[in-house]
C-alpha cells in the first residue's frame, strides 16, 4: 500500500469514485479536522435523544395509567386452567403454555384486559423504538458513505465502540444512535474529558448500565423505608466499574474493588429525568424527559476516598470531580493510546507508538486533536503492508463508498449488518466489539461478505472494476487482483471479485 491508499483506507473509510488525487496524504488527513461537520443533514434529520426519551416517557405514563385503570397484573386464568388440563405436557420443542393454547385454542380469550392493554402498549413502544433505531442506523450509514472527512468519521465510530452501549435493551434501543450523534460527534475534536463527561451523563449510558436504579444505602430515600426497602434497593456499581475498567483507566491499572464501590457511592443520584425507573422516579422532574438529573434524595452522603484521594461530600460535584481526575490519569492515557495504536497500526500495538500517543495525551491534558496529530505523524501507522482486517462495518461502508452509493433504503443497513455479524450498537457487552482480525476473519464470516458482494455487484449496473480498482487503491492493486479482474466472465463478476479482493478486506 502506498501512502495515498493508506490514507484513504487505513485512516479513512475507503475511496469513492471521482475522489481524484488527495495530494499530500498527511495534510489531507489533518485538513479534515478543520472542516468536519458535526451535524450533517442525515444525522440532523434523525430522532434526537430528547424526542426518543419523550416517547419512552409516554410509554411509562401509559403503563402507569393502565395500572390505575385495571389494577395490578393478574394471571391468565383461562390459560392456567388449560395448562392444568394438559398437565403441562408439551411436544418436543413446544413450551407448556404453547401446548396449552394448542389444546385449548380459546384459552387466550380469558386474558386479563389490563394485561392485554399492557401488551399492546409494549408492542407500540417497541415498534417506535425499532423505527428510531433503524432511522439512526441509516443516518449513520449515509453520513459515513457521503462524508468528505472520512478520517474524523472513522474516529467517531472508534469512540462509539469505546463507549459502547447495547441497543438490545428496550430503554436503549432508540437512544444508542443519539448518544453517538450528541455525545461523541460533538466532542470528537474536543477533549477526552469533555467527551467522557457527555457520554456518562447521556441517558443511553445511564440506562444501559443501570445507574438510574442505584440508591445510596444511607441516602434520604434509602433510609426512609427501613430494612425492607434497603433489601429491595441498593447500590449499583455497573457504571462506576465500566468507567474505570473500560472507559478510562483500563484493567489491572491500580484501582481496587473498594475504589469501584466508593465511586459508585459518589455517583448515586445521577439519573435521567422522566425516564429514570429507579425508586423515587415519580418525584423526579419530568418536564424534560431524557435530560441529565441529579436526584439528591438517593445520593450517598459523606466523603469518598478513591485511589488514595479524598473527595469531599458535594452532591453531584463529587462524582464530577472523580471523572475529571480519571480523564487525565496516566493509566487512562496508556489505555487510550493502546486502543488507538491497535486500531491504526495493527492488532499488536507498537510500543513506541503507544508511548508517543500517551505523551501527546498527557502533555495536552487529553486534547484529542493533539493526539490525532501524533497518530498521523507515527511511522508505524504508515507501514506499506496491510495491518488490519476490516470489521463487517468497515467493509460495508467502504463497499458502499466504492460503489458511489449516496443513500440507503431504511432498514437495509440493519438487515445487512445483522447478516454480517456486527449489528450496529449491539455488541452485547460494555466492552464493545473486538478490534482484532480473529474476531472477523472466520470462513463463515468471509462467505457472508462474498454473498453480499455478489448482491451488490448484481444491482450496481455497469461498473468497470478494472478501471475502478486504481481509484480505490492508488498504485496499490496487486498483480493477482489485476489478473483476477481481467479474467472475470462479466462486469458484475469482476466487480464482486474486487469487493472481496484482499485490498478490499484489509487496510
Amino acid at each position: 500500500m502506498l501512502a495515498a491508499s493508506i490514507a484513504l483506507n487505513r485512516f479513512g473509510l475507503g475511496a469513492k469514485p471521482g475522489d481524484g488525487g488527495i495530494g499530500d496524504p498527511g495534510h489531507w488527513l489533518l485538513a479534515q479536522m478543520e472542516r468536519f461537520d458535526m451535524r450533517p443533514a442525515a444525522i440532523a434529520g434523525a430522532a434526537s435523544g430528547a424526542s426518543v426519551a419523550a416517547g419512552l416517557a409516554k410509554y411509562y405514563a401509559r403503563q402507569k395509567a393502565i395500572g390505575v385503570e385495571f389494577g395490578p397484573r393478574k394471571p391468565n386464568l383461562a390459560l392456567s386452567a388449560a395448562m392444568v388440563a394438559t398437565g403441562g405436557a408439551a411436544e418436543p420443542g413446544m413450551s407448556a403454555p404453547t401446548a396449552a393454547m394448542s389444546a385449548h385454542p380459546g384459552s387466550m380469550s380469558g386474558e386479563d384486559p389490563g394485561e392485554a392493554a399492557r401488551r399492546e402498549s409494549r408492542k407500540a413502544a417497541g415498534k417506535q423504538s425499532y423505527d428510531d433505531y433503524g432511522g439512526a442506523v441509516a443516518a449513520r450509514t449515509i453520513s459515513a458513505i457521503t462524508t468528505d472527512t472520512p478520517f474524523v468519521e472513522r474516529l467517531v465510530h472508534f469512540w462509539a465502540n469505546h463507549f459502547a452501549v447495547s441497543a438490545e435493551k428496550l430503554e436503549v434501543t432508540g437512544l444508542a444512535g443519539p448518544m453517538e450523534f450528541e455525545a461523541i460527534r460533538a466532542h470528537v475534536l474536543g477533549t477526552f474529558a469533555g467527551m467522557l463527561n457527555a457520554v456518562e451523563r447521556h441517558p443511553a449510558m445511564l440506562l444501559y448500565l443501570d445507574q438510574a436504579v442505584s440508591i445510596g444505602p444511607a441516602s434520604v430515600f434509602g433510609m426512609r423505608g427501613g430494612a425492607k426497602t434497603r433489601r429491595r434497593t441498593g447500590l449499583n456499581e455497573n457504571l462506576a466499574r465500566e468507567i474505570m475498567e473500560l472507559h478510562t483507566l483500563g484493567v489491572r491499572s491500580g484501582y481496587t474493588q473498594a475504589d469501584v464501590t466508593e465511586f459508585a457511592r459518589a455517583m448515586t443520584g445521577w439519573t435521567v429525568a422522566g425516564i429514570g425507573r429507579g425508586p423515587g422516579a415519580p418525584a423526579q422532574d419530568d418536564t424534560a424527559p431524557g435530560a441529565f438529573l441529579f436526584f439528591a434524595d438517593v445520593h450517598e452522603p459523606g466523603d469518598r476516598v478513591i485511589m488514595g484521594k479524598t473527595y469531599p461530600a458535594g452532591g453531584e460535584a463529587q462524582a464530577q470531580a472523580v471523572l475529571a481526575d480519571l480523564a487525565v490519569h496516566p493509566a487512562t492515557a496508556t489505555h487510550i493510546a493502546t486502543k488507538l495504536a491497535r486500531h491504526f497500526a495493527g492488532d499488536t500495538p507498537p510500543p513506541a507508538m503507544v508511548a508517543r500517543l500517551k505523551a501527546a495525551f498527557l502533555t495536552s491534558g487529553g486534547d484529542l486533536p493533539t493526539v490525532y496529530r501524533a497518530l498521523i505523524a507515527s511511522p508505524e501507522a504508515w507501514v506499506t503492508q496491510p495491518v488490519k482486517f476490516k470489521s463487517p462495518w468497515e467493509w460495508y461502508v467502504s463497499t458502499l463508498r466504492a460503489l458511489g452509493t449516496t443513500t440507503v433504503t431504511p432498514g437495509a443497513p440493519v438487515g445487512l449488518m445483522n447478516q454480517l455479524g456486527q449489528p450496529v450498537w449491539k455488541p452485547g457487552q460494555p466492552i464493545g466489539y473486538d478490534d482484532i482480525a480473529a474476531a472477523w476473519a472466520g470462513p463463515d464470516a468471509i462467505l457472508r461478505r462474498v454473498e453480499a458482494a455478489e448482491r451488490f455487484a448484481s444491482r450496481a449496473g455497469l461498473i468497470d472494476a478494472r478501471a475502478l480498482a486504481p481509484t480505490l487503491f492508488p498504485a496499490s492493486v496487486s498483480s493477482l487482483t489485476t489478473q483476477g479482474l481481467a479474467r472475470a466472465e462479466s462486469p458484475a463478476q469482476a466487480l464482486a471479485l474486487l469487493l472481496v479482493a484482499p485490498e478490499s478486506m484489509r487496510r
